[in-house]
């Protein structure tokens, strides 16, 4: 199984950026779809960006021209770059990978610890 630490949160001013960095160990990513997911107290979870096997991608409306998902298969990593950031991107982010095949796959099972990002 996959294990995903996720680093890079912080605090910045609005309009400034942040890159989120998430580090794989267990496996190796390059088979995974991957995800950055984000969270505030009292609100479910949801989907920012997500990133497939081949690479193609796709991103909430709320963030889209604002943040970048991209993955290196070599270093097993995956990352989130933010920019223009808004108070309302506020959260807790996490990164997560499932594993497609043909037959079905469970919905996203591995996740990381999360990251706090705070913009002010």
């Amino acid at each position: 199984h996959v294990q995903l630490v996720e680093s890079g949160g912080g605090s910045v001013q609005a309009g400034g950026s942040l890159k989120l960095s998430c580090v794989a160990s267990g496996d190796t990513i390059g088979r995974y779809c991957m995800g950055w997911f984000r969270q505030i107290p009292d609100k479910e979870r949801e989907g920012v960006a997500g990133i497939e096997s081949d690479g193609s991608t796709s991103y909430a409306d709320s963030v889209k021209g604002r943040f970048t998902i991209s993955r290196d298969n070599a270093k097993n990593t995956l990352y989130l770059q933010m920019d223009s950031l808004k108070t309302e991107d506020t959260a807790v982010y996490y990164c997560a990978a499932e594993l497609r095949s043909v037959g079905g796959w469970e919905p996203w099972p591995y996740w990381g610890q999360g990251t706090q990002v705070t913009v002010s």
